[in-house]
C-alpha cells in the first residue's frame, strides 16, 4: 500500500447537477467540495454524462471520459454505444469497465473511492475498483432502495402505490410479471455479491439502515453519518402576516414525490375560505410520464392559489424560501433522508411531511413540524388547514427546530470511516509483510 501525504478521494455519482438537477447530485457535489477544500485531501468527481442526463453524448468520438468545463478533479463518463441491463445494473459489455473505467482508475491511483450511487454505471464497477487499485478504501452512500427494489428503488409497488416493507423474488415478480421470480432471485444475488466488494456503507438514516441490514449487508460495515449541508449566508427573512398560510413544495416534480397528493389537497381547500396558498419549486416535470405532467399543469392551471415556479439553484433558495411559512415533504415513498428537510430548517420553515420512513424520522411531529397520513390528501388538506389558521403553533414549531449539520462535520465524519478502513489495511500489511 502507497504511503501518501495526502490522502485522494475519487467520488462517483450517477449525474452532475450542472446537466441535470437533482438532490443526490448537489449533495454528491457539496461533499466533494467540501474535500477540495480541506487539508491533507485531494478530490475527484467522476459523473455520469451523456443520455439520457444530458442531450447530446460524448464531445470526442472514442472518448469515454472527459473533464467538466476543463476542471482537472471533475469527469464525466459517457456510456455512448454500450447498452444498460436495467434489471441487474449492468452495462453488458463488460470492456466498459475493463477498459475506459479501469484505465481511469488505473491513472488516478484514489486512496478512496466514494461511491454515491451506481445507476448507469452498474454495479460491476465496484468489482474494477477492486481489481485495478486494490489498496483503495470503497465506501458507498446508500440514498434509496435500488440495490433492493427495481421499482426505481422506491419500495413502493407500482400498481397500487401500496407501500412494500420487504422484498423477495415472489413479491417483486407480483410487481413486474414479465420478469420471473427466478430472474430476482439471481438479481439479488448479483448485486449483492458486488456490494461485498464495499467496505463500509453510509446510510443518513436509520431507517434506511435497518432496512439493508435486514436485505443482508452486515450491519458492522452499515454506519450512520447525519448529511451536511453547504447552506451558507443569512436565512430567509420571514413575512410578518396574521395568518400562516403561504406553503412551499421544492424538489423533484414526479410521482413519488406525492406532488399529486399535494396537489389534490389543494383542491379540497379550495372549495373554504382558508385561502391557503401553495408554491411548486421543482425541476424536471418535463421527464416524467405525460399524463402525469398534464395533471401538474392543469391542476396550475386551474386552481387560483397554486402557482408553478420551475428549477432552482441552491444559491436561489433564501430567495425562494422569504415568502414560505410552512415547508410540505408528501412523499409517497419512504424516503431517506431529504435534503430539502434540512433545507426548511436552515431557513426557519417547520415542515408538513408525511408519516413514514425517512421523513418520520427527522421531523418530529408537534415539535419542529407535522404530519399527515401518507398518500392521504384529505389527511394532508386538514393538517394545511390546522397549521394555517393558528399563527402561535407556527412560532411553537419555528422554536422547535435544531441546527442543521454542517458539511464541515459531515465530511470529518466520512473521513474519519476512510482513515479507519486506510489504517486495517495498513495494519493487515504489517501483519503480512512479518
Amino acid at each position: 500500500m502507497k504511503r501518501a501525504e495526502r490522502m485522494k478521494v475519487l467520488f462517483i455519482c450517477h449525474g452532475h447537477p450542472s446537466i441535470r438537477p437533482g438532490g443526490t447530485e448537489g449533495y454528491a457535489l457539496e461533499v466533494f467540495n467540501a474535500f477540495r477544500q480541506r487539508a491533507g485531501v485531494d478530490a475527484l468527481f467522476l459523473a455520469k454524462g451523456g443520455q439520457p442526463m444530458a442531450r447530446s453524448g460524448n464531445v470526442h468520438l472514442g472518448t469515454f471520459i472527459a473533464p467538466v468545463d476543463d476542471d482537472p478533479s471533475e469527469y464525466l463518463v459517457f456510456t455512448d454505444g454500450y447498452d444498460y441491463d436495467w434489471l441487474n445494473g449492468s452495462v453488458r459489455n463488460l470492456d466498459f469497465y475493463t477498459k475506459h473505467i479501469h484505465d481511469f482508475l488505473v491513472a488516478v491511483d484514489p486512496d478512496v473511492v466514494h461511491v454515491q450511487h451506481t445507476q448507469s454505471r452498474g454495479y460491476p464497477i465496484l468489482r474494477e475498483i477492486r481489481n485495478s487499485v486494490p489498496d483503495a478504501a470503497i465506501v458507498y452512500t446508500l440514498h434509496e432502495f435500488l440495490p433492493i427494489c427495481h421499482n426505481s428503488g422506491q419500495m413502493v409497488r407500482p400498481e397500487t402505490s401500496e407501500l412494500c416493507t420487504h422484498a423477495s423474488p415472489r413479491r417483486c415478480h407480483e410487481c413486474f410479471p414479465a420478469i420471473t421470480p427466478q430472474d430476482f432471485f439471481l438479481r439479488q444475488r448479483f448485486i449483492q455479491a458486488h456490494l461485498s466488494l464495499v467496505d463500509a456503507f453510509v446510510a443518513p438514516s436509520h431507517f434506511l439502515l435497518e432496512r439493508y441490514a435486514r436485505w443482508g449487508i452486515p450491519r458492522e460495515r452499515l454506519h450512520f453519518v447525519e448529511n451536511g449541508r453547504a447552506l451558507s449566508g443569512p436565512p430567509a427573512p420571514t413575512a410578518s402576516r396574521a395568518n400562516r398560510n403561504h406553503f412551499g413544495f421544492f424538489g423533484q416534480l414526479n410521482p413519488n414525490k406525492g406532488v399529486s397528493v399535494l396537489l389534490a389537497a389543494m383542491r379540497l381547500l379550495a372549495s373554504g375560505d382558508s385561502r391557503i396558498r401553495l408554491a411548486l419549486h421543482g425541476a424536471n416535470l418535463e421527464l416524467q410520464q405525460r399524463e402525469f405532467q398534464q395533471f401538474v399543469t392543469a391542476s396550475v392551471d386551474e386552481l387560483a392559489d397554486v402557482t408553478l415556479h420551475g428549477a432552482y439553484q441552491p444559491e436561489d433558495m433564501a430567495q425562494r424560501m422569504a415568502p414560505i411559512d410552512w415547508v410540505v415533504v408528501p412523499s409517497i415513498w419512504w424516503e431517506n433522508s431529504p435534503l430539502v428537510i434540512q433545507e426548511a430548517f436552515f431557513h426557519g420553515r417547520p415542515v408538513i411531511c408525511s408519516d413514514i420512513g425517512g421523513m418520520a424520522e427527522k421531523v418530529t411531529d408537534g415539535v419542529n413540524g407535522l404530519h399527515f397520513r401518507a398518500g392521504d390528501a384529505a389527511s394532508l388538506a386538514s393538517v394545511m388547514r390546522r397549521a394555517a389558521s393558528s399563527p402561535t403553533l407556527w412560532n411553537r414549531l419555528r422554536r422547535g427546530i435544531k441546527g442543521v449539520a454542517t458539511i464541515e462535520d459531515h465530511v470529518a465524519s466520512l473521513e474519519r470511516i476512510y482513515q479507519s478502513i486506510l489504517a486495517v489495511r495498513r495494519a493487515e500489511e504489517v501483519v503480512h509483510a512479518g
